[in-house]
């Protein structure tokens, strides 16, 4: 069940209205990095999490607030689109308004919604969901959301470059903060299942031995003159997780060529395939 009291969770306030910048903002609405995304992501995980119920209060707390991130963000695109000619026959001339709106930004955000932000990015393109990762283990779903909040802080900073708006910067200077916070409390979640030692490698409850072993550590490199890999901690040294030890060296083709059977009559192919 989801409550709102009809007030934005913090501040947004625009003093010099940027249709041009509005076009930017959708990105964080609906582009892949964007609030829409992580929202959803949180809520199918909750919706999917077994096991102790603290994950899922998590889960879902979380994709609250990002509901309310999106709130935030389309009141920002709307108040960057006031004043915005509703016609590109209307004059623009010296009209820094109505020249951006020949200069580049969303049509859509005029055409389709009436001056208000879309769940759509920066180019007009829907989010289609296919960014979503839920996958029904909790280590994994932690670790794919540290990546989401990652990408949105760093896509969160570009805007912040990008305007000189002051009631901007502050509302993206709050949404910087939480992406802060969802990494560290995405972390913190790994660390209570345990840490990279137990929670690794994900799902921890396939049995290792039943792995090709000689392969779980080793970083292959495919170099033509069969030269080593370029070495790292990724190369030496005891694995991450704890479980082996790295190790390094060129690798050769193991497999056979691939040979398929003929096609099938009435298939399409050519006569000699055959």
């Amino acid at each position: 069940m989801f409550f709102t009291d009809g007030k934005l969770q913090y501040p947004v306030r625009v003093e010099t209205p940027d249709p041009l910048f509005a076009r930017a903002l959708q990105q964080a609405i609906g582009g892949v990095e964007g609030e829409i995304r992580v929202a959803m992501q949180y809520f199918f995980q909750a919706c999917g999490a077994r096991g102790n119920t603290k994950f899922r209060d998590l889960l879902m707390n979380t994709a609250a607030e990002e509901l309310g991130h999106i709130e935030m963000l389309a009141t920002a695109v709307a108040l960057n689109l006031e004043g915005a000619p509703l016609s590109i026959r209307e004059e623009v001339a010296g009209d820094p308004v109505g020249g951006a709106v020949l200069g580049g930004i969303n049509l859509k955000n005029l055409l389709s919604s009436g001056l208000a932000a879309m769940p759509v990015d920066s180019d007009g393109v829907p989010f289609d969901m296919s960014h979503i990762y839920a996958s029904g283990n909790i280590a994994a779903d932690m670790t794919a959301n540290v990546t989401a909040e990652a990408t949105g802080r760093v896509l969160a900073v570009r805007l912040y470059g990008m305007t000189n708006d002051p009631g901007m910067k502050d509302m993206l200077s709050f949404l910087i903060a939480r992406d802060t916070m969802h990494q560290n409390q995405w972390l913190a979640a790994l660390e209570e299942l345990g840490g990279h030692e137990k929670a690794f490698p994900i799902p921890n409850s396939f049995p290792q031995d039943q792995e090709q072993q000689e392969f779980s550590y080793a970083f292959l490199g495919f170099q033509q003159d069969g030269s080593d890999p370029i070495a790292g901690r990724w190369s030496q040294g005891q694995s991450i997780d704890g479980k082996g030890s790295f190790k390094a060296g060129p690798t050769m083709a193991m497999g056979q060529k691939p040979t398929l059977a003929p096609a099938k009559p009435n298939s399409g192919a050519q006569s000699e395939q055959m």
